[in-house]
């Protein structure tokens, strides 16, 4: 699968805004960035969005070709992609407590069940809490292809749509009931896996759209610079209608907006020339390429610079936001060139041959 530059913009964004919002640990960053670092949490439901259209591509294209869906070769093309680096991280925070962003965290065995976002008590475990949104898609991982296998067996365009429908209506009733029971909103609304589901959708039905539908998604294409537009200020009405994020608007119908506008902005980045495609930032691929060791040790990274900063007080401002900065990116870095390539190379040659070791977009 070509690398698409938009899309790894894209996933440069998400990461650090991600990372912008977990800027609480330490306070916050202040300034005319902390109100985007507010929303940061954003970042998750566009990778959501990236992932549902990269692995959707990946098992719908060879479907669409009437070709058999090889459900060996794909989970164990994500184990390889997964698990070393998780594992790595989920070592360090049961081995070395003290490195912890939070003294209390969740029993191991929920993070290597991926159970942890449905049975996590976040008020009282934080530690790796951000381990979540990896189980979502985990989730995903397992369930998906056994769909996409069946629907394709029944190619009646009703059923697809009714099927998104019901996922939509689903996570709508589910948060909406939530809400009007007063249950923790972390707990019952933005972790579970049946809540969250909307991002991972509108990628899929891009994918969908793509490998069922060619002439929309040429016209899509063609139209790539009208959808970034148009997500982009749906991206801002998801902002404002989440100014209260726990309230029953925006629970119930924010999600499924978010999802939208992240979709909208995955199509255009998909085209290669849309301005969002052709936008060269330096730097944006290699923080694409890292961004899951980013992910997975930021927090970390973080916490070592915080407990360090204090024994030099003579950086702060600036100084400070970079060795934050350089800090953490050396952390994804290092996990990224010692666990994840290692392991993303060992998988091409198993899976892939000698003739092709290159590494597919996010998958």
């Amino acid at each position: 699968m070509q690398r698409l530059p938009g899309l790894d913009l894209l996933r440069a964004i998400a990461i650090a805004w991600v990372m912008l919002f977990h800027s609480w640990m330490i306070g916050g960053i202040g300034g005319p960035l902390q109100p985007v670092a507010d929303y940061g949490w954003m970042g998750v439901d566009l990778f959501f969005v990236l992932s549902g259209y990269l692995i959707g591509r990946q098992l719908l294209e060879p479907l669409s070709r009437g070709e058999p869906l090889r459900f060996g070769a794909f989970y164990l093309r994500r184990a390889f992609r997964i698990l070393p680096v998780f594992f790595s991280v989920l070592a360090v925070y049961v081995l070395f407590p003290g490195w912890r962003e939070a003294p209390g965290m969740q029993p191991a065995w929920q993070f290597v069940t991926f159970t942890l976002n449905l049975l996590i008590d976040y008020q009282h475990n934080q530690a790796f809490s951000h381990a979540w949104s990896l189980c979502v898609e985990e989730h995903f991982y397992l369930l998906f292809p056994l769909l996409a296998w069946w629907l394709a067996q029944r190619p009646w365009r009703g059923l697809v749509i009714g099927c998104s429908v019901l996922v939509v209506a689903m996570g709508m009733l589910l948060r909406g009931y939530a809400v009007l029971h007063g249950k923790d909103w972390l707990e019952c609304i933005y972790y579970p896996t049946w809540t969250r589901l909307d991002g991972l959708l509108a990628g899929v039905l891009l994918a969908t759209i793509q490998a069922y539908r060619p002439r929309w998604w040429a016209g899509m294409q063609r139209r790539a610079n009208a959808l970034a537009i148009a997500g982009l200020l749906l991206v801002a009405a998801a902002i404002w209608l989440f100014r209260d994020k726990t309230g029953f608007t925006a629970s119930v119908f924010g999600f499924p907006l978010l999802a939208l506008a992240m979709a909208l902005l995955v199509a255009a980045g998909a085209a290669n020339a849309s301005w969002l495609g052709r936008w060269r930032i330096p730097g944006a691929g290699w923080v694409a390429g890292i961004s899951y060791s980013l992910y997975l040790s930021h927090k970390l990274a973080m916490h070592a610079v915080y407990e360090t900063l204090p024994q030099w007080p003579m950086v702060h401002g600036i100084a400070a936001f970079a060795a934050y900065a350089l800090a953490i990116l050396a952390a994804g870095a290092l996990l990224h060139y010692a666990v994840e390539r290692p392991f993303l190379r060992l998988r091409a040659r198993l899976m892939e041959g000698p003739r092709k070791h290159g590494v597919m977009q996010a998958a």
